[in-house]
């Protein structure tokens, strides 16, 4: 069985609070050019996905991966 790739952990400041996040590096790299494209530092782009939440329980790392994965469909 083919082992999977290593998760990227990035900390970052959240509504004043620092939270670590760990994603494999190509969900960073659409993460990184959606905030490009929107002249947008990571770190504001990841706090947009996190005020968006509707559902609390739902893990940031999850809707940052689902967003990463509609960017990626829609491009």
């Amino acid at each position: 069985m083919r082992q999977a790739r290593h998760l990227e952990k990035r900390s970052l400041s959240l509504a004043g609070h620092r939270t670590s996040v760990a994603l494999e590096p190509a969900f960073w790299a659409v993460l990184e050019e959606a905030a490009r494209r929107r002249s947008l530092p990571l770190a504001a782009l990841v706090a947009e996905i996190d005020a968006a939440r509707t559902d609390p329980t739902v893990p940031l790392a999850s809707a940052l991966r689902l967003f990463a994965l509609a960017e990626a469909q829609r491009r």
